[in-house]
């Protein structure tokens, strides 16, 4: 009998990692390990790293310190880095953070099984050694999707090597029927809600962003394979599928069809058992009169946006290497409205760029107050190694950049209250997520993407907490705001199902 083996994936970051983590533990599961949810009871902590900001590469580390200190009282012995931090720093990793027994990038992966069993029966894996992966595949799009087969793609989800279900007491010479594959993913949670991956890789080069110098080129999975992993997630009980990439906007290209994701679309809200299909990252720039409306008019696709603005000053949106501006930006949010009066939008917006004046700080404040955004992140400038805004001179103080952010933080709350208030009295859908004694029944309507934009408190008519499982889809008129999250009371009667 083979020794028992486990490991724990620890997943820091965005949605995007939370699938390479599940492709990660279809592979390690598919050759005879046990997954465990705790890092304290695995032989293998494997910490999925993320290296977009300074603030989560100093969570990533903190993650690794903490799997480090198990070792010392509890079954771990072994902690491994992967992830987009593992891969963009590598051997420097490695050799500023001795605790870490492997540091393993997206090439690893593939054989991530047998790195983990030379790590674990105290052998020695080389660390990884960074490279700029937007050199791994052509320069013209629609020559990547052969190459691309060679290039490790983390969360495109190979497919596993028998159909699902296949009989295997089929007579001699009859094969089994063609159809779905499972995807090469295991999934490590019970919600309702799953990602799923449209394209890896990003061919926009905003000066501000590294992501693509370790994330590589933009490559499209193919429809097929989105739609298989999609029919598969229905069968775990999955009720909402969240569309990542780096640019779900740019997906296609790579196909020779720029149009792909407004025909995918309503065939993934087609699928038995998805009660809703949720697209994420939208170039503001790339975003056209049909995609708009497929996303505002498809039963069981959202009027969700999540638009990428960063800014709204034309002269800090170019020394961004972006376009758009404040009344373009607010025409695009007047056109969607049109269609879907109660979309969701929501963006991210960095302050302090190097550059940025008074005046286009005043133009940025100007936007926000306008956009009736339901939900804002502000960050702050800071420079990021390799990227072309680190090279920049009128870097601002930081105190000015602190001072900013501050500012803009708190406008970004208030009105994003405000907005939650304007909703009271609407009739939403909510898909229940969780229920405990101390929260109650928590969900979210589709103006909401998981963690990032509120949620909502589900209430009956006498204030009591209803009966709801995880997964089930109920209508819900708000009553009641706190902050950003809504307050809802249950219309069984009406639309529960």
């Amino acid at each position: 009998m083979p020794e028992r083996r486990t490991v724990a994936l620890v997943t820091l970051g965005c949605a995007r990692n939370e699938v390479d983590s599940e492709e990660l533990a279809g592979r390690l599961a598919a050759d005879g390990w046990e997954l465990v949810e705790n890092a304290e009871d695995a032989d293998v902590a494997v910490v999925n790293t993320c290296g977009f900001v300074e603030a989560a590469k100093k969570d990533s580390v903190d993650a690794l310190l903490e799997a480090n200190d198990l070792k010392d009282h509890g079954r771990t012995q072994a902690v491994v880095a992967v992830g987009c931090m593992a891969e963009r720093y590598g051997k420097e990793l490695a050799e500023a953070l001795p605790e870490a027994d492997g540091v393993l990038g997206f090439d690893d992966y593939s054989d991530i099984s047998n790195r983990l069993q030379t790590i674990l029966s105290g052998g020695s894996v080389e660390a990884h050694t960074p490279r700029d992966r937007r050199k791994l595949l052509p320069l013209s799009p629609v020559e990547r999707q052969e190459a691309a087969a060679a290039v490790a793609l983390p969360g495109h989800g190979d497919a596993a090597e028998a159909p699902v279900d296949a009989p295997s007491d089929l007579p001699e010479g009859l094969a089994p029927a063609s159809g779905p594959r499972a995807p090469l993913r295991r999934r490590l949670d019970t919600s309702p809600v799953a990602s799923v991956k449209l394209a890896s890789g990003c061919d926009r080069r905003c000066t501000f962003c590294a992501i693509p110098s370790f994330r590589g080129s933009f490559v499209s999975r193919r429809p097929s394979d989105v739609l298989n992993e999609t029919r598969w997630l229905a069968e775990q009980g999955v009720k909402e599928i969240m569309l990542v990439s780096e640019n779900n906007t740019s997906y296609g290209k790579d196909l020779g069809d720029i149009r792909l994701l407004e025909g995918l679309l309503p065939e993934l809200a087609a699928v038995d058992g998805i009660e809703r299909v949720r697209v994420s990252y939208l170039q503001p720039a790339e975003m056209r009169p049909g995609l708009i409306d497929v996303l505002t008019s498809t039963e069981k696709v959202v009027p969700y946006f999540d638009l990428s603005f960063q800014h709204s000053a034309p002269d800090v949106l170019r020394a961004m290497r972006r376009f758009g501006d404040t009344d373009r930006f607010l025409e695009l949010l007047e056109t969607i409205r049109a269609k879907a009066p109660t979309a969701g939008a929501r963006s991210n917006f960095i302050v302090g760029f190097p550059g940025e004046t008074e005046a286009d700080f005043a133009e940025l404040e100007r936007f926000i107050t306008h956009a009736r955004l339901d939900a804002i992140g502000v960050f702050g400038y800071s420079d990021e190694d390799g990227t072309e805004a680190a090279t920049y001179e009128h870097k601002l103080d930081q105190d000015v950049v602190d001072a900013r952010l501050a500012h803009l933080s708190r406008l970004a709350e208030e009105l994003t209250a405000q907005r939650a208030e304007e909703r009271i009295g609407e009739t939403l859908e909510v898909l229940v997520e969780s229920f405990d004694e101390e929260d109650g029944v928590i969900g979210r309507a589709a103006h909401q993407a998981p963690e990032t934009d509120g949620q909502v408190v589900l209430t009956t008519a006498d204030g009591s907490s209803p009966d709801l499982a995880p997964g089930r889809m109920v209508s819900a008129k708000v009553v009641g705001t706190e902050g950003v999250d809504l307050v809802a009371e249950c219309l069984f009667e009406e639309a529960a199902r």
